[in-house]
């Protein structure tokens, strides 16, 4: 009798092992969501940037450190955009857009592919959380036969 409910209870305890595991898992994924969120965010501000911005403009340069400079644009279709690897190309304006979109889309591809991985990892959670539940309910159930058995061996 005692060896089955002991069972109940080494299950229980590995399903909600795997639990946390997974629980550790979407959070981390959720966490890389949200920086490319941000990223993302950050390249429409940029396209915003180069759409409206034109020759003679006075941007506001970051220094670092929260310090800024005003500086005139010289010339809005000599846009330096980085392709990645280190590397940077100067673009006019128009295709500037193009290369900082075709970056937005990429990482839309990215955002879209952790967001279904996030969500097979729910459903298995959910799943393993049913299961846990059933064993509990099983072990609840055993207990209180044991009970009612003993309790029956008392009135007699």
């Amino acid at each position: 009798m005692m060896g089955s409910s002991g069972g109940g209870g080494q299950q229980l305890q590995q399903l909600q092992q795997q639990l946390q595991a997974l629980d550790a898992e979407i959070e981390e994924l959720e966490g890389d969501v949200e920086e490319l969120t941000a990223e993302r965010a950050e390249i429409d501000g940029a396209i915003e940037a180069v759409e409206t911005l034109e020759s003679g403009s006075t941007v506001q340069v970051p220094l670092g450190g929260d310090a800024y400079l005003r500086a005139e644009i010289q010339d809005i279709d000599e846009v330096i955009v980085s392709l990645g690897g280190g590397y940077a190309a100067e673009q006019d304006q128009t295709t500037a857009v193009d290369s900082l979109e075709l970056k937005q889309e990429a990482l839309d591809e990215e955002i879209d592919a952790l967001e279904s991985e996030i969500d097979e990892l729910d459903e298995e959670a959910d799943t393993l959380e049913d299961q846990a539940q059933a064993i509990q309910q099983r072990l609840q159930q055993q207990q209180m036969q044991q009970m009612q058995a003993m309790q029956q061996g008392d009135d007699e």
